[in-house]
């Protein structure tokens, strides 16, 4: 399992839904949101990469006005 950090603007998650992510490619990096735009993650290298589209929402705390959630794929 890995287990990875998303941040979201909206508290609309939470421990247990399943969640379906897409790849976002930047110039020497990729990203992931979870569909349809709830959450993002940071930039990732491509060995770093997330190969799973599918995954658990496993941890969530609040920070100010956002939230960091974790998600949990297989690997």
């Amino acid at each position: 399992m890995r287990r990875e950090l998303f941040h979201m603007e909206r508290d609309v998650l939470n421990v247990g839904d399943r969640v379906t992510i897409t790849e976002g490619e930047l110039p020497f990096s990729y990203y992931y949101t979870v569909v349809p735009a709830l959450a993002m993650s940071g930039n990732y290298k491509n060995l770093e990469r997330i190969k799973s589209r599918e995954g658990v929402v496993v941890g969530k705390e609040r920070h100010d006005s956002t939230y960091h959630i974790y998600i949990e794929f297989e690997k």
